[in-house]
């Protein structure tokens, strides 16, 4: 968990039409982290900001999609008060002795909870967005295929003042016959609840368009009391014992690139 390697790293990999490159280098400085608070109105920005961070799959027609840290807190709905506001009530209570149980809760989430699902790319045309009934078949991502290129890149991460932990991170796998996102926001509030929105990218090559699911999946810490503890620090173990919440299933088609003509707007 501690290992955020500082060593600036920019991969790129070419696969078909697509060019996927993650770029990862050090954590924000706080100069930069106190302006764009101001920018974002936001109190406080998390303590481990990757403001550089980005994973980006671009077309070689220029429509694509990233994923980075900016527009993923500009998703962090900063004066929402329900559920968040409520559980930080919750939260306070269970820490009246802490030091910053007065300073926390104040008119912003401060877990920096993010449905935050990428970032369209295009200047021209960008690929549309329409709801679907399909879905990513993953039984077939499961079958052993080889890994031509595999990155995972961390975008935030915040311990809450050790009181949990507020982290976002996307992965991207590349096959032979297509490629995978996850991208994960996990949220701990050590005694109150655990959240996960995940967001799936598939592209199965040759199709013309791509297929993304965003999942919110939570829980009271309460109602986890059949779960080992050891378990809550491990989104991987834990998502499959987190009730369902919200699913959503797009279909992200590409610009039909041979008619430019009129088809910008629909590409919003």
């Amino acid at each position: 968990m501690m290992s955020h390697g500082f060593k600036s790293s920019k991969q790129d990999f070419t696969f078909g039409p697509w060019k996927v490159t993650a770029e990862k280098t050090h954590i924000m400085k706080s100069k930069d982290i106190e302006r764009l608070a101001e920018e974002m109105h936001m109190p406080a920005l998390p303590e481990m900001l990757f403001g550089d961070n980005v994973l980006r799959i671009q077309h070689t027609d220029n429509f694509g999609i990233e994923f980075n840290a900016i527009d993923a807190l500009k998703c962090v709905n900063n004066l929402q008060e329900s559920v968040k506001v409520a559980c930080a009530q919750e939260w306070q209570e269970s820490r009246a002795d802490s030091e910053h149980s007065k300073e926390v809760v104040k008119r912003y989430d401060w877990t920096y909870t993010t449905d935050y699902k990428g970032t369209l790319l295009g200047d021209a045309v960008k690929m549309k967005v329409v709801p679907t009934t399909e879905r990513i078949d993953m039984e077939r991502l499961k079958a052993r295929e080889q890994i031509m290129f595999f990155e995972d890149v961390l975008l935030f991460e915040d311990e809450l003042h050790d009181h949990g932990v507020s982290m976002i991170s996307v992965k991207i796998r590349v096959m032979p016959t297509g490629f995978f996102v996850l991208l994960r926001f996990f949220l701990r509030v050590d005694g109150v609840l655990i959240r996960i929105n995940d967001t799936r990218l598939y592209h199965e090559a040759g199709k013309d368009y791509m297929l993304r699911e965003f999942t919110t999946r939570e829980s009271k810490v309460s109602a986890l009391q059949h779960v080992s503890p050891a378990l809550f620090t491990d989104p991987n173990e834990i998502c499959q014992l987190l009730p369902l919440k919200l699913t959503e299933c797009e279909k992200l088609e590409f610009p039909e690139m041979s008619s430019h003509s009129g088809c910008t707007d629909a590409a919003q």
